[in-house]
């Protein structure tokens, strides 16, 4: 049986290759209907809705590059905050960044499920 930090690893695999490559049943999958998402500029959004903004194309992205995870286990909770490169469009604008993302997993009947997502843009120091 694989470990749960493993598990979360693969999830994390799994969502970032859906969002890529626009899967929207996995998408569907690994996310829970009541999740809640805080976009990084500010806007808070349903699962609903980023069905929605994959569906229409409004959201669209090429590259997903994630690097430095953390993942921290609260009983049938994970909290994995890591940073992601993202390239694509966002409602016809050209995306290219740099974000910090903290994503809540919980467990449900023995699948891991999203319940909640925000992300914050990494902002280059000017020192």
């Amino acid at each position: 049986m694989m470990e749960r930090k493993d598990q979360i690893i693969a999830c994390e695999k799994r969502l970032l290759d859906a969002f890529e490559q626009k899967d929207l049943s996995a998408i569907d999958e690994l996310i829970h209907d009541d999740a809640l998402f805080v976009y990084p500029n500010g806007l808070p959004v349903t699962k609903a809705m980023v069905m929605e903004n994959y569906r229409s194309g409004n959201s669209t992205f090429s590259t997903i590059i994630p690097s430095d995870q953390v993942i921290n286990f609260f009983g049938d909770t994970a909290v994995v905050s890591l940073n992601l490169e993202l390239k694509g469009n966002y409602y016809e604008q050209l995306v290219s960044a740099a974000f910090r993302y903290i994503r809540v997993w919980k467990l449900f009947d023995g699948s891991w499920k999203v319940i909640a997502v925000s992300g914050v843009p990494i902002i280059e120091s000017q020192s």
